[in-house]
């Protein structure tokens, strides 16, 4: 189970995307039923590390906090040659099939220390090409917001970091933890690691309101059969526009960010109900049990039976 979380502090570190590891894991929401995390800070040369921005933090953990980590985060940072120290407490992790996380830049890191190779990965938009360059070894995707491949997690910039992470702790301690820590964060509980990074062409700020009053509508009808049609009815549009445009201004597709809603969805009532599965299909439009289970299985690397076996044990534990 995911416990002991150690954030590397390298030299030349982005405050945001560090900020960003210590808000998921570093807070204690378990007035919330929310996870509480063993966090730490670690630093090759524990003392003062400078940031991107030009100030120093204090670092107190050297890195032998990390030999039991459970998760080993890598923010973004300056473009440089890492100190090995810090390569050889990633390849441990991925050795002993810990968690291994890195954050926008974070990625090159990861990189340098080999645990990408053969891996697929992403990296912010602007350093797709130069990670695909120096390292091509590496399945490098430049356009979606995170990667997970076999315990490895690389993400997007900045704030695809947050989605990043929530996905681990979906994975690792349900749907309804990670819910807990979006609402406290004010984020979306869930951004498909496959949506795109960046949008080329914003909508106006009337058509992006319409897309969240439809896409709130759908949430709360997710039990019923939702074509295409129907949703370009309600936003007053035709179809076709309703499809383009929807992609556009949510970086997916009407249908598969409605089918991971439903996912979504069902993990909940898995973790928190005894519904049958059939009620639990029928609820989330699935309609079937064999076709929830297919997009379980397709998305979650698991079937229904065992999601609720495997976090009923955890919630026991």
């Amino acid at each position: 189970m995911l416990k002991k979380i150690v954030l590397l502090a390298l030299p030349g570190v982005a405050p945001f995307e560090f900020g960003v590891i210590c808000e998921v894991f570093g807070i204690d929401r378990s007035d919330m039923g929310g996870p509480s995390f063993d966090f730490t800070i670690a630093a090759a040369a524990p003392g003062p590390v400078r940031t991107s921005l030009g100030f120093d933090m204090i670092i107190e953990a050297g890195l032998e906090t990390a030999e039991d980590a459970d998760l080993i985060a890598v923010p973004a940072h300056s473009f440089t040659r890492v100190d090995e120290r810090y390569l050889e407490v990633i390849r441990a992790a991925e050795a002993r099939g810990a968690w291994v996380l890195g954050v926008c830049s974070g990625a090159f890191t990861l990189a340098q220390s080999g645990i990408l190779d053969g891996r697929r990965a992403t990296t912010h938009w602007m350093h797709a090409d130069q990670l695909a360059t120096a390292y091509p070894r590496i399945m490098v995707d430049p356009d979606v917001l995170y990667v997970e491949d076999r315990g490895v997690v690389t993400s997007a910039g900045t704030a695809a970091g947050i989605d990043a992470a929530l996905h681990i702790v979906r994975k690792e301690l349900g749907a309804s933890a990670a819910n807990v820590i979006a609402r406290r964060m004010v984020v979306p509980p869930q951004r498909d690691g496959g949506q795109a990074q960046y949008i080329q062409a914003p909508l106006s700020e009337d058509c992006a309101d319409s897309f969240a009053e439809v896409a709130e509508w759908m949430l709360q009808n997710l039990g019923e059969d939702l074509p295409v049609e129907q949703l370009a009815r309600k936003a007053l549009m035709s179809p076709r526009t309703f499809a383009r445009r929807f992609r556009a201004d949510m970086g997916t597709t009407p249908a598969a960010w409605l089918n991971r809603q439903r996912i979504i969805r069902a993990q909940q009532l898995l973790e928190q109900t005894e519904l049958s599965l059939e009620t639990v299909a029928a609820d989330t439009g699935f309609g079937a049990v064999a076709v929830m289970r297919h997009h379980f299985v397709k998305v979650l690397q698991t079937t229904p039976t065992a999601y609720r076996r495997a976090f009923c044990q955890r919630r026991s534990a």
